[in-house]
């Protein structure tokens, strides 16, 4: 996060270090307890003073602090948030972390690693809380704070709490449940997921205005929650679209310098010119082509994390594998799966032990500007986000769709709301049927037409709405009308 003013700072950790004195005097039974009273006017003092900065840090009209306790660069439906927010006059103070962690959330992190797991998980949250307060303390009064739930403990109840002091309105925006997220790692019955269910349903429902991501979230939220949240589905930006094939052609000539499924087999990097595994550059006229026989691209992005088993993906490729070798006319393939996560490394070492030679498989991290360029050159797309609450729609897919890309997608509950099944692309419930729906899909390519052919049309005659105008529409009424007085 921001990194505080050096005043405000000295404000919250003198008043920690004063509160710890009064509970120390009043435990210890020593003789010095006389400092409590003056301790205790100390934190009471600052607290005030620290109320009366920011009640009256200026007007709140046009400004929104947007919240995320995370990357920020994982998070771009909240980027897109900041971004049309800005579009409409407003002022954004974005407040997250930036690529790595805020070097005081990593020491932190060292330092609640000592002792039981509830009690550094409960020390961490502590930490955090005091963490995110000195950063919002130093942003002007704004007339909303968004903030993106999950992670919303302790982020939401201190957001609340700021809002409450400053006249300022919380706006939670529902993209799973937290609870839902730690279940993943811990039995339903552990007690920290339970105190997370507890603290969700409990501070939740104070926030102002409420926007979710799926009407199932919605519903649910009505039913089980007591909240009454605004949907607002995602949507692609308009940086997602189909890429023109010389733009495709530069973008796989940067990737073969790095990774060989894009270079001519048996060239080397630097050695491939103006020739992909994909395309050729004429020499004469220096128009670009497609390879004739070229291998079929399919994308995959993921955050490495247990919500999306790439077991099942692997599977099918070696099952894919084993077709093309049997001679069904099947193309060669190169699958790519982008992102960065802690399951990354499991997973190469998996990839590392196939033996598979008409499929290659790289997981490259991409450049911001390179993810929807790639996206928009690829012919198919698979998609393994199984949500933790069944609730919540994989944005990738979004995406993918922005750029006209059929897709391959694991089922759950509520995904229909996106993927309509031999509408816009496919959906899978194992290995062995994503397996099937590779091989029907790419059999025969790249000659024209087929069902792959028939998805893109689908997607490029039924694009909907972009994100801009789907929030101007839904969430700019909702901030305009309910902007406080200064």
């Amino acid at each position: 996060m921001a990194a505080p003013v050096l005043s405000t700072s000295l404000v919250v950790v003198s008043s920690l270090i004063a509160a710890c004195l009064s509970v120390f005097y009043l435990t210890s039974g020593s003789s010095t307890c006389h400092l409590v009273p003056l301790s205790a006017l100390a934190v009471c003092g600052l607290v005030f003073c620290g109320y009366l900065r920011w009640r009256g840090a200026g007007p709140a009209e046009h400004r929104v602090c947007v919240v995320v306790v995370g990357d920020i660069g994982r998070s771009p439906r909240m980027q897109y948030h900041a971004l049309s927010l800005s579009r409409h006059g407003y002022q954004v103070d974005l407040v997250g972390f930036l690529g790595c962690r805020y070097k005081l959330n990593v020491i932190l992190d060292v330092f609640v690693s000592v002792g039981p797991r509830v009690v550094s998980y409960v020390t961490k949250v502590i930490a955090q809380s005091v963490q995110i307060l000195v950063t919002l303390m130093e942003t002007r009064r704004p007339s909303h704070i968004l903030l993106q739930n999950p992670p919303g403990l302790p982020s939401m109840a201190v957001c609340w709490l700021l809002c409450l002091l400053r006249g300022s309105r919380l706006v939670v925006d529902w993209h799973n449940y937290g609870f839902t997220i730690l279940a993943l790692a811990h039995p339903h019955t552990h007690p920290l997921v339970r105190l997370a269910q507890w603290y969700e349903r409990a501070v939740g429902p104070l926030a102002a205005h409420h926007l979710c991501v799926s009407e199932a979230m919605k519903e649910d939220l009505r039913e089980n929650w007591g909240i009454r949240a605004t949907t607002l589905y995602d949507r692609p930006p308009a940086i997602f679209k189909e890429t023109p094939l010389e733009l495709r052609h530069q973008l796989f000539l940067r990737l073969a310098q790095t990774l060989p499924p894009f270079r001519t087999r048996g060239e080397e990097a630097g050695g491939a010119g103006e020739r992909t595994a994909f395309t050729l550059r004429d020499p004469v006229d220096q128009s670009v082509t497609w390879r004739p026989h070229r291998p079929a691209l399919l994308i995959s992005s993921t955050s490495w994390t247990e919500d999306e088993d790439f077991s099942v993906l692997l599977k099918a490729l070696e099952e894919y594998e084993r077709c093309v070798r049997e001679g069904r006319g099947l193309p060669a393939l190169v699958c790519v799966i982008t992102g960065k996560g802690p399951q990354k490394e499991y997973y190469r070492k998996l990839i590392d032990g196939l033996h598979l030679e008409h499929v290659q498989i790289c997981t490259p991290w991409l450049e911001a500007e390179d993810y929807p360029t790639l996206l928009g050159s690829a012919d198919l797309g698979v998609c393994l986000h199984r949500s933790s609450s069944g609730l919540d729609l994989p944005m990738k897919v979004v995406d993918m769709f922005g750029c006209c890309l059929p897709v391959c997608a694991i089922h759950y509950n509520c995904l229909s709301e996106l993927v309509k099944h031999e509408e816009n692309g496919l959906v899978f419930r194992d290995s062995q049927e994503l397996a099937s729906q590779l091989q029907a899909l790419l059999s025969g390519f790249p000659r024209a037409g087929g069902r792959l052919e028939d998805f893109r049309r689908s997607l490029q005659t039924n694009r909907g709405k972009r994100w801009d105008d789907n929030w101007t529409q839904t969430v700019l009424p909702l901030i305009t009308m309910t902007t406080p007085s200064p």
